[in-house]
């Protein structure tokens, strides 16, 4: 039997990767104030219909349940969040800062970097419309691949404003019903042949040279917040690109995606979807909002691929599996006592293992430095007091076998 297309098995090495990237984003999150939530896995298919866009609807792992509802394991959380908030806006001071990290479903091809399922961190902010929000979660964004040790020469943040296309649109006389299938076109431009992207710009009346001119002119709409992103001293992390538009329907004004230099491959993405909340709540619950989701998938693959950020990445792996303390029994009659001893260390919070049956002390010593102990604590003949060995210099301390006086020689 072999896992579903798609799908993943999380050995321990693997699921301790995945828990640097997790307790990686985790910190940076909380760094800017943000606090965490969860919303359910399965939703009500509508939910995406009305809110999502048809491509991603054409994704849905979705079926009948037997209460003959129409749902769907989630592929994204923006409209899952956003019922959320209109529900109990109130209940919270603005703005509302919220991330949640989780599974989440898109029935596509599997490729490489794409999965069926994959992890995803997403943070949001709500009750802010100011340049200095945006500024803020692009910050947010960019400190949360530089915590893996990633830099401006890996990565950078394209930005755009959706604006900035109803603007050219409407001098264009393009109707706003066809403004999402023209965005589709500029979502794709640098994907598609040239030949198509001809034809599909034909239909708008539009030459692709026109578009080129008008894509090589800076945005006045975006020059406050590179001042606001410079001030942060974030400048050479980001550039103003008209092609980012995002492919989501809700989006409505600032738009950025995070690309890994080398790769040319998008790490993140997300925006401004300030009237998603007040369509959610039939117009009852009005409050703008900003967010952006990063996917465990491709940013690991660009970790392992990329040196520096590689090595920390090992580093965080091997001691995620070491324990912190190795115990050591020399005399088997005082098993009981060492057991007692490690038991009482543990509930202090240290990682400790040690055997489980009885065997050569030199053995013992081969397993700590296997499991990349850094300590061992020696019970044997001495008792009530025990040695502790730091394993990398072979420096030895005898002390009283008390947890609280072990805890500062070993942490």
């Amino acid at each position: 039997m072999q896992t579903l297309p798609g799908f993943r098995d999380f050995y321990p090495v693997d699921f301790a990767a995945r828990r640097y990237i997790f307790e990686g984003w985790r910190r940076v999150a909380r760094s800017y104030g943000f606090v965490e939530y969860e919303g359910p896995t399965l939703e009500s298919v509508d939910l995406y219909r009305k809110k999502s866009g048809g491509e991603l609807v054409g994704q849905l792992f979705d079926f009948t349940d037997k209460g003959k509802r129409e749902v769907a394991l989630r592929p994204e959380m923006t409209p899952t969040l956003a019922r959320m908030v209109a529900a109990k806006e109130r209940d919270f001071k603005k703005p509302i800062k919220w991330f949640s990290m989780g599974s989440f479903y898109r029935y596509e091809k599997q490729q490489d970097g794409r999965l069926r399922e994959f992890a995803q961190l997403n943070c949001d902010l709500f009750g802010d419309h100011s340049v200095a929000g945006e500024a803020e979660m692009i910050a947010l964004a960019i400190d949360l691949f530089r915590t893996f040790g990633l830099t401006e020469k890996d990565f950078y943040v394209r930005i755009n404003d959706r604006r900035v296309w109803e603007h050219f649109l409407s001098e264009r006389g393009v109707t706003t019903e066809r403004s999402e299938e023209f965005l589709q076109i500029i979502d794709k431009l640098e994907r598609e042949r040239e030949e198509v992207n001809v034809a599909k710009l034909a239909t708008f009346g539009i030459a692709l040279p026109e578009l080129r001119e008008f894509l090589a002119r800076p945005a006045p709409i975006l020059e406050s917040l590179a001042v606001a992103l410079a001030d942060r001293g974030l400048q050479d992390f980001v550039r103003f690109d008209a092609t980012i538009v995002r492919g989501l329907a809700y989006y409505t004004g600032v738009v950025f995606e995070v690309f890994a230099t080398a790769h040319g491959r998008a790490l993140a993405g997300g925006g401004r979807y300030d009237d998603l909340i007040k369509t959610l709540s039939d117009g009852s619950v009005d409050l703008p909002a900003l967010g952006f989701a990063v996917g465990d998938v491709v940013l690991e693959k660009v970790l392992r691929a990329t040196p520096h950020a590689a090595e920390k990445l090992e580093a965080a792996i091997r001691a995620d599996h070491a324990p912190q303390v190795f115990g050591v029994i020399a005399d088997e009659t005082r098993r009981a006592e060492a057991v007692k001893l490690f038991s009482e260390l543990r509930r202090e919070g240290l990682r400790v293992d040690y055997p489980l049956a009885a065997m050569k002390v030199g053995k013992q010593f081969q397993l700590a430095e296997q499991a990349g102990a850094p300590f061992a604590i020696v019970v044997g003949a001495e008792w009530p007091q025990v040695k502790v060995k730091t394993l990398a210099t072979r420096e030895e301390r005898v002390v009283p076998g008390e947890s609280s006086g072990l805890l500062s020689l070993v942490r």
